[in-house]
């Protein structure tokens, strides 16, 4: 069985889940998130629990079963606590300022560049340099995260670059003298 399919998503005080034919709809304080269920994967939702079982022992319906656990396990974390990733922008006047709701950003363009967050993510700005995405759906902080990033990916030379908080940027030694 899968390790992680077998384990059961705890539900918190205030979080409510119902399965409506293929797919789970999460509730909760922040807001409601719906988590797709795919064929052979069943839900038994209790007062404070989900456990997932599954159909029969194929390798698709057990990648699923595992899948299906971690997908709702995140919906449901994501509407208690919420999802946050953050950005650092390294290199001399590369910098970000809210303008409004977008996002300005300044990474030696000739032009700057405006970033307009989809419904449901909130970004902010501090020291100019760090950039905050939270949102309540965990796959799309990380695709407006990694949007922002590939607008100046950091590079292995000087380590200029939109970079995650904490990411190690491998340094090359570049070009030798005589």
């Amino acid at each position: 069985m899968s390790r992680i399919g077998k384990k059961p998503v705890t539900l918190p005080k205030g979080v409510k889940v119902t399965v409506t034919g293929s797919e789970a709809v999460v509730e909760g304080a922040k807001g409601t998130l719906s988590c797709p269920i795919p064929k052979g994967i069943t839900l038994d939702v209790q007062a404070d629990s989900v456990t997932f079982t599954r159909a029969n022992d194929e390798a698709q319906t057990r990648a699923y079963h595992g899948l299906s656990r971690a997908l709702l396990g995140n919906a449901v974390l994501g509407v208690t606590e919420g999802w946050k990733k953050e950005l650092d922008i390294v290199g001399v006047g590369y910098k970000a300022a809210m303008d409004g709701a977008k996002l300005n950003l300044e990474l030696g363009y000739s032009h700057p560049i405006k970033y307009e967050a989809p419904a449901g993510i909130t970004m902010s700005v501090e020291k100019n340099t760090h950039i905050t995405v939270i949102g309540i759906d965990r796959q799309l902080v990380g695709q407006v995260a990694a949007d922002i990033r590939k607008f100046r990916k950091p590079e292995p030379y000087k380590g200029k670059g939109v970079m995650y908080t904490g990411e190690v940027i491998r340094r090359k030694a570049g070009k030798t003298g005589k």
